[in-house]
């Protein structure tokens, strides 16, 4: 099945795979709480246990530069995408309004970006991450 939508996560190449995995986690995470169409319905198995709904699409991850991440931003703005996004200082907060208070410290052209996340038309996100190959 073809989705009209696109979800993509661009990650930064240089991380250890636990930070890989925990920025695309919460990247997905933002992601499907800001477009509840992403969702699925509830799973079962044969014993009748129920299971979380999990994304309704694939989600394609891209790798990145800092570069690459800061020119993905700069296009999905221009787009009127509204990107998810996790920066190096969130590393070393614990909590969601220190994350907060990490971006808001930040200028929007000194972004520090480890991911971004992005949900839209399928032709929009294509244009947006355009030229970048699959993380490895």
């Amino acid at each position: 099945m073809i989705y009209e939508t696109k979800t993509a996560l661009v990650l930064r190449k240089d991380m250890p795979a636990w930070q890989v995995a925990n920025v695309a986690a919460f990247l997905a995470g933002g992601l499907a709480g800001t477009h509840a169409h992403l969702m699925g319905e509830p799973y079962r198995d044969g014993g009748g246990r129920a299971y979380t709904a999990l994304i309704r699409e694939p989600v394609f991850v891209y790798g990145a530069t800092l570069e690459e991440l800061r020119r993905t931003h700069q296009r999905a703005l221009s787009r009127e995408l509204v990107p998810a996004i996790y920066i190096e200082p969130m590393f070393t907060t614990t909590n969601d309004a220190d994350n907060r208070a990490s971006v808001a410290a930040a200028p929007v052209d000194a972004l520090d970006f480890v991911g971004i996340g992005v949900h839209g038309p399928r032709k929009v996100v294509d244009k947006v991450v355009n030229g970048l190959k699959f993380l490895a």
